[in-house]
């Protein structure tokens, strides 16, 4: 057992974890197996939530393992969620380890609804999550997350404390004025109050920030792109061609101020009808693949579109508070795990990248 520890310790480490895609060792989780009176056990270590598929893992890793002529194991998972930053230059967020925007091209392709999910998805499999509406001009979170009429206090006069809705911390200019009332406010303005949001909410400890973003390539984004250091970002588009046009825009827009792109997702990618069970592609097939490919980006997810996810979302409970065990809310819960896996690797490769200083005596 001594001489197949090293092999299965080797195996696991390259195992492709189901949920992400990637392999452990790429996603910075790490492996130890150590032998007690010839018997064998694992212990991982990930670098991302998955706290609602560590069964499946197990399983799977069992599976492999007796596949290829190995005993089974017993195999202990643990998380702890790391830190990515794009950009060493800019000042963190005191007790947030990472910010994930969710932003798109153009508006009306369901990034608001999967930006509450992605944040749900993530709480669902153990992290410390909080969600930021930085729609200024059109806020929906409050409404989307059940706040409607609730709103944030203060214990200094200072400071904004978040509400609190499904396990999340939740922030939102939406939660701070009328629903009804419009925000007629030139740039410098809505910067100003996003700042705010961002900087005077006593987010407390976080594993990471979702920041729900306007759509298009505009001040709240530069401002987002150049003060904060934002971990990764996600594209969301619907897969027809005028929206695959604008969200190649946002993605361009990232790429230029350094923030790395996670992935897309293709939202609505395609329907199935719930009388008679025909599917189809209704905005088109394949957009968001396509695009993944052209810019050497992952796809996160091919979500569907449902009229239950409106429901739900309109209703105040989003797809994966209202129902985590059903199939709409597996999509999601995929998704979050590709996404924060991908930026767990992205924290590895940055590391790597770092150059080493050697000092030597003359």
């Amino acid at each position: 057992m001594s001489i197949l520890r090293p092999l299965i310790q080797q195996f696991i480490a390259d195992f492709v974890e189901p949920a992400a895609g990637i392999t452990l060792t790429a996603s910075g989780s790490t492996v130890t197996v150590e032998t007690i009176e010839g018997v064998a056990s694992a212990s991982i270590h990930l670098s991302y939530p998955l706290q609602g598929a560590t069964a499946q893992l197990n399983q799977a890793l069992s599976d492999a393992l007796q596949a290829r002529g190995m005993q089974a194991i017993h195999i202990d998972i643990t998380q702890q969620i790391t830190s990515a930053s794009s950009r060493q230059n800019l000042q963190s967020i005191p007790g947030i380890k990472n910010i994930l925007v969710v932003a798109s091209g153009k508006g009306g392709v369901g990034k608001s609804t999967t930006a509450a999910n992605l944040a749900l998805a993530l709480a669902h499999d153990g992290a410390n999550v909080g969600l930021l509406d930085a729609d200024i001009y059109g806020p929906s979170q409050a409404r989307m997350m059940g706040l409607t009429g609730q709103h944030p206090s203060s214990q200094d006069g200072k400071s904004f404390e978040p509400l609190n809705a499904y396990g999340i911390k939740v922030m939102s200019i939406g939660l701070l004025v009328d629903e009804e009332q419009p925000m007629v406010w030139r740039g410098p303005m809505v910067t100003q109050a996003l700042t705010q949001l961002l900087n005077d909410c006593r987010w407390g400890n976080l594993d990471y920030l979702v920041v729900d973003m306007p759509p298009g390539t505009g001040d709240i984004q530069l401002t987002l792109s150049q003060r904060v250091p934002i971990s990764g970002a996600v594209i969301v588009t619907t897969p027809q061609d005028i929206a695959l046009l604008d969200a190649r825009k946002g993605l361009k827009m990232f790429e230029k101020v350094g923030v790395p792109v996670l992935g897309i997702v293709e939202n609505m990618s395609t329907h199935i009808c719930s009388h008679c069970g025909h599917e189809e592609h209704v905005f088109g097939a394949g957009g968001g693949a396509r695009m993944a490919e052209q810019y050497h980006v992952d796809l996160l997810a091919e979500l569907p579109l449902d009229i239950r996810i409106r429901e739900q979302a309109d209703g105040g409970k989003p797809t994966v508070a209202h129902d985590p065990a059903g199939a709409l809310a597996q999509a999601y819960l995929s998704m979050a795990r590709r996404t924060s896996a991908r930026l767990a690797r992205h924290a590895v490769q940055s590391s790597k990248s770092m150059p080493t200083i050697v000092v030597e005596e003359t």
